[in-house]
């Protein structure tokens, strides 16, 4: 058994994962504004109620917005800006006492999706999270793959291909302060700015999925919304070749996805038919806390973690 823990912008879940992936145990609560050390204890604390109910003491996997910089050991890239620039994995440790294992989010949602989920069996598994933000993951049999700089798998601060550039109206600002990103594109709010470009409208991305069964408008910006997808999962597939990409964050829940993106990737993947299959998650936003608890193997790590 193994406790993951996801620390999301507004709430912290952790949960009690066996082997075959079954959840024992699950804690939910609200995540503390933007105070670090407010953030940190809450993380502690849920650990520590999870360790309780457990007969020893189980690995604890955590996975975070943004990731750990393996320069200075401190967190970067998080949109949870109180995190940035914080030792949140050594203070974590400090705290409990022993090692913990501590990924970015996204990487979570793939590796939970690659053991157990929409992408088991896969030999290859990209992880595409399309909500506030865009994120990836990548899983090659079963092991995450981060790379040296902690970033593999972060497809949504590539700019867009210039296929979708002639699909938008103005120049989109990035918060990674770049502009033209994916995720300027993918995100809920990158379909909000396409859908008032060229309705005028404010909708949120939900109000445009839920409004497309019968405005015309809003399904349009549905329809383009799966060409840009479809462009910017192309790249992926001619980059990496995954066997399956598998969709998270609050946009996955969109049907028209599934049944619109793969015919439209094939125009833009350099192959004669693309076998790659695109698939919703199997478990929405509790991947997030299952794939923590993925970054210990099976046997590995619960009572013989290193001591501080």
């Amino acid at each position: 058994m193994r406790i993951g823990i996801d620390l999301g912008g507004t709430k912290i879940e952790g949960i009690i994962l066996d082997q075959s992936g079954v959840v024992l145990e699950k804690i939910r609560i609200p995540t503390p504004g933007q105070d670090y050390q407010q953030i940190l204890n809450a993380i502690t604390s849920v650990v520590t109620e999870l360790q309780s109910r457990a007969a020893s003491r189980l690995s604890v996997g955590i996975g975070t917005p943004g990731s750990l910089s393996q320069v200075s050991n401190t967190m970067k890239n998080c949109n949870s800006i109180s995190l940035n620039g914080q030792p949140l994995k050594a203070d974590i440790e400090t705290q409990l006492g022993y090692e913990i294992r501590l990924e970015n989010d996204a990487n979570c949602f793939a590796l939970s999706e690659a053991h157990h989920g929409a992408g088991s069996g896969a030999h290859s598994v990209f992880g595409a999270i399309l909500g506030t933000g865009t994120g990836g993951g990548i899983v090659i049999n079963q092991q995450l793959l981060t790379g040296p700089n902690s970033i593999a798998g972060e497809w949504g601060h590539n700019p867009v291909p210039g296929s979708v550039l002639q699909l938008i109206e103005d120049e989109r600002k990035c918060y990674c302060g770049r502009s033209n990103c994916i995720e300027t594109v993918l995100s809920g709010s990158g379909m909000s700015q396409t859908h008032k470009e060229r309705s005028k409208q404010s909708l949120t991305a939900m109000e445009i999925a839920k409004a497309a069964a019968s405005d015309a408008s809003a399904r349009e910006t549905l329809e383009i919304y799966c060409a840009h997808l479809a462009q910017c999962l192309s790249t992926v597939v001619n980059l990496l070749d995954p066997e399956v990409i598998v969709l998270g964050g609050g946009l996955s829940n969109i049907p028209l996805l599934y049944e619109m993106v793969p015919a439209q990737m094939s125009d833009y993947v350099f192959t004669d038919a693309m076998t790659t299959s695109l698939s919703p998650p199997s478990f929405g936003d509790a991947s997030g806390a299952r794939g923590a608890a993925c970054l210990w193997p099976v046997g590995e790590g619960s009572d013989h973690e290193r001591m501080f």
